[in-house]
This record gives structure tokens, C-alpha cells and sequence, in this order.
């Protein structure tokens, strides 16, 4: 069994974490609120290449984040600091002090901050109006524990069951003929564990377990076609769902080894197939689930976060078409048509899932888009104060030395009743468009072309010939306007490498929607 006495440092600190942070507050005037986080992480992993095995390893990981906030001069400032720490979480003395030494630097630059606000609320005025609320939107204390969901536990996990399952997957794609190139298979196991504790009173403990599998296949044909695949499939659980795969109405999957034949076949039967070649006018698409997984990621899920449509993302990852300013938003305005509606959702099981965030506010369903219509955005407690809303729970980081930020969580499209086959079945002639690739998106996510695995044409209510290379090109919002139907058959996707910030934070989430029909233009070649 792998060492478990990082993880000691969650009883620790649900012992003497609450007293640690009254401590600080009683001897450091000014201070309004102080939160500390502390996490313990133990990963197994490994990875076969062209039916010959890679690497395999292990990782445990501790580390902390402390929040203050400040009142100096008139204003209110925030500070951050977090450290990974290692083995010291093994030294109760040792992991105090740090974490007393880190209050005191999130406490001098919560001043610091402070008075850089002051300084400009006197030299702009009513200009720097957003900078004057710069507390947190109220939320009651939470006391709670939730336990991480699994069969094997990822650390009792012996390390030859990942080394032979992404072997025995490589092995099997390998053995599917000279048409494959090249294949990689990796899986991975975690057992996540986290504490969070605040001076208004919450202590919330919460653990997860992870599950991912991963495939890329490069297969070729006799005719010279090319064919690459990348995906990944994953899971709240042990390494069970990776073993044996898992059921689930929302977030079915596949054993790993049978996701990457399927993965490589459908990279065989593609390579045969014909470049698309695009119409020269806008057609009739309709996008499965898969497709409309990383839609609403993009153009519905990112400019739904509050940090993006305040501008704080501008400089470098960009804006947000659903607010222009503070008094120029599409909140009650029509964005889609009647059948379009989207949410985030971090209470449904799925690779999002998740009780309360990493500011202690319990996580629940934000609807974006009703019948149409713009309702809101995700936030976290300073932003909430900024909009004069209450806090939904979705600030996050992806390790515990980051401050968090808003984050996705099960973000997706609203199911309709119409079954998929009675969609495709009324189109006469357009597409149906299968699996997202890669994405490309405007500054403000108003407009966007997203590649697809496969492209199919329709005839007459049929599906027929196979293309690859084919991209959906639309104008946001006059895409979802032309949402003429909804499919009955909602699915999530996992995905595990949503990106945001600076330093760079990657999120693990999950994206999905059912069928919809629309219409664009298509992009080949």
C-alpha cells in the first residue's frame, strides 16, 4: 500500500485549523475574514506506446492556501499565498509555522492592495466605482464532510493493474492491422483530499477520487487519407471505471481497453474516408452531443464566468459576448431561440462534480441560457459583491497554492423531447456533424469555427456518406437563434484539461447537451 500519512495533515487541521486562523485575526488589525485550504493528493499512473509499455508511477503531493482580506484607508484589500509543502505536512510544528508565515504575507499584501485601491478611488472617482465593494457577498457558515467516492482506493492500488491495462489497450490497437501508425493509451488513479476553514465559522471537508483514460491513434490508408484521434474518457470513481468501465445516464463509459478500439476504428474507417468539401452557403447541421460538449465549454461556459465578463481576463484570454460593461449586458435578453437553454451544474454526477467550492459556498445549478434567454453568470463571493448577487459556488483552483477562479463545472445544453432519428429524419439535405475536435473562438466567444471527428451527409431524412476535415462556422448568437430542434438524448463528456490563468490552471470538467439542429456554414479541407 502506498504511504497514506500525508493525508494525517486533513485531521490535523480539522482539529486546530479554526483555532490557528482566530489566532491570526485577534493579533493583525484590520483583518475582516481569513480563510486556510489544505490538500493532499496521491496519484498512480502509467502508459503504454504502440502495444509496448511507457512509463508508470506514483505521486503524493501536500499543500496549502491561505485568503485574507483587509480593511486600510477606507478600503477593502484581498491577499493569497500557498505553498506545496511536501513531507513537512508530516511535522504538525513545522506545517504551523508555514502556515502562520503564509497568513502573515496573504495579510501584508491584503494591506498593500488595500491602498492601491484607496489611491485610485480618490485620483478617479465615480470610475473606480467597482473597486469600492471590495469585500465578499455574505454566505452562512457550513460545517459538512463528504467522502470521496470508490471502490479500490487509488492508494491501495497496486501498480501493475494501470502498467497491464494500458498495456493489454495498446496491445489490442496495435493488433488491428498495419493501418495503425501509431497508438498511445495512459490511464491514471487519484484520491483527492481537501480541508477548508474560515473565521466565519465553516469547516468543510471533502474528498474525490478520479479515474481518467486516455487514447491517441494515428492510423493511414492505402490511399495515402491520414488520420489522427485524441480523446479521453472519465470518471468520479476508482480504478474500477477505467477496469470495467462504467454505467451512468448522463456519463456512460466504456472499459479502457474498449474505448481505444473504438477509438482506433473510428480513426481506420476516417482515414479512408474523403476530405470534406465545403457548400458554398450556410446548411443544415445538426450537432450530436459529443460536438456540443465543447460548444457550450467555449461559447457558453467561459463567457458565462464573471472574472472573464468583468474584464479580468482581457489581456489573455479574453471577454465575454454576454457583457459588454457592468450596464450593457445580455442578461433578459434573447441570445437562442425558445428551445435553447444551458446551465452549469456542479450537484449532478459527472467529471464536474462537486459539493461546495474552494471558498466554502455550496455549488448549485446557475442557469446561462432559459428558453432562450440570458440569466446569468457563475461567480465567486468578490465577484457576486461586484454584481450585487448572491455567491454560487464556483470559485476553484486546480491545486491548493492557486487562488481560486471561477470555473466550469458540469456545464451543458438543456434536453429537449424530440429523439435524434425524427431530427435527422425531417432534414432533406445538410449534415450531421459528430465529435469536436479542435476549437477556434473569437476574443469574446461572439463567433467560433469547431472542427469535427466526422462529418455525414443527409439525404432525404438519411444518413449518408462519411467525410473528415469539416468544421462548424457560425456567429454565436445567430446559431443558437436557428436551433430549430432539441434532442431527448442529453450526455455529458469529460473533459480534463480546461485551462485558465496565469500561472496557467488546469481543471478537470464536465461539458455535454443532446442533439440540436441548426444552421452554418460548414469549413473542409
Amino acid at each position: 500500500m502506498a504511504k497514506q500519512d500525508l493525508f494525517a495533515g486533513i485531521e490535523f487541521l480539522k482539529a486546530g485549523g479554526e483555532e490557528l486562523l482566530a489566532q491570526f485575526a485577534r493579533s493583525h488589525r484590520g483583518v475582516l475574514y481569513a480563510d486556510l485550504r489544505f490538500e493532499a493528493v496521491f496519484r498512480r499512473s502509467a502508459a503504454a506506446t504502440n502495444g509496448e509499455p511507457r512509463h508508470g508511477g506514483e505521486s503524493e503531493t501536500a499543500g496549502f492556501g491561505v485568503s485574507v482580506h483587509a480593511e486600510r484607508s477606507g478600503a477593502i484589500g484581498h491577499g493569497y499565498c500557498g505553498a506545496e509543502v511536501g513531507r513537512v505536512a508530516l511535522e504538525r510544528r513545522k506545517l504551523t509555522t508555514a502556515i502562520r508565515a503564509a497568513l502573515n504575507r496573504a495579510f501584508e499584501r491584503a494591506r498593500l492592495n488595500a491602498r492601491e485601491k484607496s489611491a485610485a478611488l480618490k485620483h478617479l472617482g465615480a470610475a473606480a466605482h467597482t473597486l469600492a465593494n471590495g469585500g465578499l457577498a455574505p454566505r452562512p457558515p457550513i460545517r459538512e464532510e463528504v467522502a470521496a467516492v470508490f471502490r479500490h482506493d487509488p492508494r491501495s492500488l497496486s501498480p501493475d493493474a494501470p502498467k497491464q491495462l494500458t498495456l493489454d489497450a495498446s496491445m489490442a490497437v496495435r493488433g488491428l492491422g498495419r493501418e495503425i501508425a501509431f497508438n498511445t493509451v495512459a490511464a491514471m488513479s487519484e484520491l483527492r483530499q481537501e480541508i477548508f476553514a474560515s473565521t466565519e465559522g465553516s469547516l468543510i471537508a471533502q474528498g474525490f477520487a478520479f479515474s481518467e483514460g486516455d487514447c491517441y491513434v494515428v492510423a493511414q490508408a492505402g490511399s495515402g487519407g491520414h488520420q489522427e484521434i485524441f480523446d479521453t474518457i472519465g470518471q468520479q470513481r476508482g480504478f474500477e471505471a477505467l477496469a470495467e468501465g462504467y454505467r451512468d445516464e448522463l456519463l456512460p463509459s466504456p472499459d479502457l481497453r474498449t474505448f481505444a478500439l473504438q477509438l482506433a476504428n473510428e480513426a481506420r474507417e476516417l482515414a479512408c474516408a474523403p476530405v470534406l468539401k465545403p457548400p458554398d452557403r450556410e446548411v443544415t447541421v445538426v450537432t450530436d452531443p459529443h460536438f456540443n460538449a465543447l460548444l457550450a465549454h467555449e461559447v457558453v461556459g467561459h463567457p458565462s464566468e464573471a472574472d472573464r465578463a468583468l474584464k479580468m481576463e482581457a489581456a489573455y484570454a479574453g471577454r465575454s459576448w454576454f457583457l459588454r460593461s457592468i450596464d450593457d449586458t445580455e442578461i433578459g435578453r434573447s441570445v437562442g431561440s425558445p428551445l435553447v437553454s444551458a446551465c452549469s451544474d456542479p450537484t449532478l454526477y459527472g467529471y464536474g462534480h462537486y459539493r461546495f467550492d474552494h471558498e466554502g459556498t455550496p455549488g448549485r445549478r446557475v442557469m446561462h441560457i432559459d428558453r432562450g434567454v440570458f440569466s446569468g453568470f457563475i461567480n465567486s463571493r468578490a465577484t457576486a459583491a461586484v454584481l450585487g448577487l448572491e455567491p454560487n459556488g464556483s470559485a476553484r483552483a486546480s491545486e491548493v497554492y492557486y487562488v481560486p477562479l471561477i470555473r466550469m463545472s458540469n456545464t451543458f445544453f438543456l434536453p429537449g423531447e424530440s429523439a435524434p432519428e425524427k431530427i435527422i429524419g425531417e432534414v432533406d439535405r445538410g449534415y450531421y456533424v459528430v465529435a469536436h475536435a479542435i476549437p477556434s473562438i473569437a476574443e469574446s466567444r461572439e463567433n467560433f469555427r469547431i472542427s469535427a471527428r466526422r462529418v455525414y451527409e443527409i439525404e432525404n431524412g438519411r444518413i449518408g456518406r462519411l467525410y473528415r476535415s469539416g468544421s462548424v462556422i457560425a456567429d454565436s448568437k445567430r446559431f443558437f437563434m436557428n436551433v430549430d430542434a432539441v434532442g431527448n438524448d442529453l450526455r455529458l463528456i469529460a473533459i480534463p484539461n480546461c485551462g485558465k490563468g496565469q500561472p496557467m490552471q488546469v481543471k478537470r470538467m464536465s461539458n455535454g447537451g443532446p442533439t440540436m439542429r441548426s444552421r452554418a456554414m460548414l469549413g473542409g479541407g
